[in-house]
């Protein structure tokens, strides 16, 4: 039998259907995998027996035909998500050992179609930061190693741990959270694909709050084709939350393959920055001829607000932050440190509980916001985002289907190599992401190639509202066209 860790969701949905291994031999194999891959620190929590009571009930279900979607395939869950009586964190202290009386929305969406929960999966403290090393349980590892080196790369952020947890087969798919590219970023650097929907798909209830009007849940997976399989799970209305859109799930699934024939790819000239790799050039490049081949059509367009985007988003984040994170004040739940009064507990609380990252980003959130400087910056950056919506809706009105950009302004970088200084060097990671948080819109990162040193490169589409459909058969057609590829064990 193959090994079962190495299957698609797609392969397992089929094999479990036709009974050549069961649901409980499918979890097992990933939790001795997850076991044997630890030094990656993709896990912060395994929940074994949970997972195989689990698997038990979907052998049960499929053995009388009443299997949902995903009966049996497991999943890893971000720790950014409620998960009932299963301890959730944030990945910071100031949470304690949190158990939540609730489920979130996405993740009890996954349990309804019979997914399995192996455990929760590492991210960057409050998903704030883009390489998975502000977490309180330490960074997490990259599967992938530069070719001839032992060097600990990250497997970039907030969402690290999904992404490393999928790349080195820990998990068959992992739910992901991306505020300004924590899910296409750590995709790239991966080898693996992740979809941020856009704003309103996925319901928030029940996720961890970092900046309200960006954060938006999303799956990673292997390939195009599971990633949709999941997606139309977590996907859908939910009266809980108020900015979630009431309109019928597609079915992501079947557009995979579709023709791209006749699209417009729009080439954004602005994307094109100074100093750029000649490697994210040469994949981007690429990228575009590969869409080109299988029929679509490309087109340069602008974005003129696009350098706009980065320090407007690293203003309103912050701002949507530091009010979020009020409600961590050592009261009701997680953390308290006690104090001689209230507001010494309120500030031993808070500056034990959250680490540099958070801190800093509450800091410039409750500068940004105080009086006399809200119109400076907030309201200003509030209006630079409007502009930023507007670039790409004027694009889409021209015809245009997509856009094509790169994922990452570089492959992996080592753990502990970037914004030890300075921490704008590591915010300008998210530079080819955020316009796409500013602006509502769905974006998709596929794998595309490796740089010179053998890790991976990602390419993004960026889609028009409400239309992941076209952003998978695009997908698809870089997936076919670049191969599949996985790190070599290390571990």
């Amino acid at each position: 039998m193959t090994d079962l860790t190495s299957l698609t969701i797609a392969e397992a949905r089929s094999g479990l259907a036709k009974k050549t291994f069961t649901a409980l031999e499918l979890t097992d194999a990933h939790l001795k995998a997850m076991e044997d891959a630890r030094v990656l620190n993709a896990y912060v929590l395994e929940t074994p027996d949970h997972a195989r009571a689990m698997a038990r009930e979907a052998d049960t279900k499929i053995a009388k035909g009443e299997g949902g979607p995903l009966a049996g395939i497991p999943l890893g869950i971000k720790d950014l998500f409620a998960t009932r009586d299963v301890r959730t964190t944030a990945c910071s202290k100031i949470l304690g050992n949190f158990l939540p009386p609730y489920e979130s929305t996405v993740t009890s969406q996954l349990w309804r179609d019979g997914a399995v929960m192996l455990g929760k999966l590492n991210n960057d403290e409050f998903a704030m930061g883009s390489s998975n090393e502000t977490s309180c349980f330490g960074s997490v590892v990259n599967p992938w190693r530069r070719e001839g080196s032992a060097t600990a790369l990250v497997p970039g952020g907030s969402s690290g741990g999904s992404a490393s947890a999928v790349a080195a087969s820990l998990c068959m798919g992992a739910t992901a959270t991306d505020t300004g590219g924590s899910i296409r970023q750590p995709a790239a650097f991966t080898a693996t694909v992740g979809i941020k929907p856009t704003y309103g798909r996925c319901s928030r209830w029940g996720i961890v709050a970092f900046a309200s009007s960006l954060d938006q849940a999303g799956p990673i997976a292997r390939t195009v084709r599971d990633t949709a399989i999941l997606m139309r799970s977590m996907a859908g209305h939910d009266p809980k939350d108020t900015t979630s859109v009431d309109r019928a799930v597609p079915d992501y699934e079947a557009v995979v393959g579709k023709s791209v024939k006749g699209m417009k790819i729009g080439i954004p000239r602005e994307y094109r920055l100074d100093g750029m790799s000649a490697e994210i050039e040469k994949l981007w490049s690429e990228g575009a001829s590969w869409l080109k081949a299988a029929g679509a059509e490309l087109v340069e367009v602008s974005l003129p607000h696009t350098k706009y985007a980065l320090p407007a988003y690293y203003i309103v984040a912050p701002a949507e932050a530091s009010s979020n994170l009020a409600r961590y004040d050592g009261v009701r739940y997680g953390l308290r440190v006690p104090g001689r009064s209230i507001g010494e507990m309120y500030e031993n609380t808070r500056a034990e509980g959250f680490g540099p990252e958070v801190r800093r980003r509450i800091m410039i959130g409750t500068y940004v916001l105080s009086a006399g400087y809200y119109d400076a910056y907030y309201l200003r950056a509030q209006k630079v985002r409007t502009l930023i919506k507007k670039d790409f809706e004027d694009c889409f009105a021209r015809g245009v289907h997509a856009i094509l950009t790169p994922a990452t302004p570089s492959a992996a970088f080592g753990i502990g190599e970037k914004g030890g200084v300075d921490p704008v060097e590591m915010y300008l990671n998210d530079i080819f992401t955020v316009t796409v948080n500013m602006a509502g819109l769905p974006g998709i990162a596929v794998p595309a190639g490796k740089d010179s040193q053998g890790l991976p490169l990602g390419l993004q589409l960026i889609g028009r509202p409400f239309d992941e459909e076209t952003l998978f058969s695009l997908g698809e057609v870089v997936e076919q066209a670049a191969g599949r590829f996985t790190p070599s064990r290390w571990w």
